[in-house]
């Protein structure tokens, strides 16, 4: 994908998320975060969203925490609005060739920040709307593939990863209906942060196979395993489940 169609999607994704917050209120409890209210939610990303934005802007080259104040209720979703705005906006006018920090490999900072706040904007999107109690909006295919792998060969590679095995077991996550040569991941596992391989051969330990919608929502621990084809060692699904949430 291309960085303008992860802007985009950040956009777009940012206005459901304020949307839905407004209408299930700031009290209401977030379902695929237990300990949140939709307040914590919307203070969450908005701090997400102005730390972003400092790398991009200002051309920040050292890590920095992620931290910042936040309004009373009263001024809270237009200080969302606002954080969200100044995100899109950044993006949008930074140069192609930007330097400044980022966490995983990318081929460069601006796809980084745009594809990660693209991400970590449509799963709190998911959750606003579980908030709300209504159903997920939709995303494309090739949105959720690579949401799959940012998930996958990013995060759970890194070693924070608490995907851990006492023995070495292999995870194959394959979505059916990605685009041609995407879509196929081998995760090895073991007592280091895993290993992922795009499209490896050979057969795993377990197999999760379903559309790449239904594989987003589920290994982002935002949707239920049901509609996925489950076969071979189910409990390495259990073990993804209760150890790989990051936020």
């Amino acid at each position: 994908m291309e960085t303008v169609e992860f802007i985009e999607i950040l956009r777009h994704n940012g206005t459901l998320l304020a949307d839905a917050a407004e209408q299930a209120g700031l009290d209401a409890p977030v379902p695929p975060c237990p300990d949140w209210r939709v307040r914590d939610l919307v203070q969450h990303t908005g701090i997400v969203h102005r730390w972003a934005t400092g790398f991009i802007a200002e051309a920040r080259e050292e890590p920095a925490p992620i931290e910042g104040k936040v309004p009373d209720d009263g001024a809270l979703l237009d200080w969302y609005r606002e954080a969200h705005a100044d995100l899109v906006a950044a993006l949008t006018a930074a140069p192609a060739d930007l330097r400044c920090w980022h966490f995983f490999t990318a081929p460069s900072p601006l796809e980084f920040w745009a594809r990660r706040q693209a991400h970590e904007t449509a799963v709190h999107r998911v959750d606003a709307e579980a908030a709300l109690g209504v159903g997920p909006s939709p995303v494309t295919t090739a949105f959720a593939t690579d949401g799959v792998d940012e998930l996958l060969a990013g995060f759970h590679t890194r070693p924070r990863s608490r995907v851990r095995s006492d023995r070495p077991r292999t995870l194959r996550v394959r979505a059916v209906d990605a685009p041609a040569g995407t879509g196929d991941w081998l995760v090895r596992l073991s007592s280091e942060a895993p290993r992922v391989e795009r499209g490896a051969p050979g057969a795993a330990d377990c197999t999760v196979s379903g559309s790449a919608a239904d594989l987003y929502l589920a290994l982002w621990n935002r949707g239920p395993y049901d509609g996925l084809d489950v076969s071979g060692d189910a409990e390495l699904v259990e073990l993804w489940r209760r150890d790989s949430p990051i936020g």
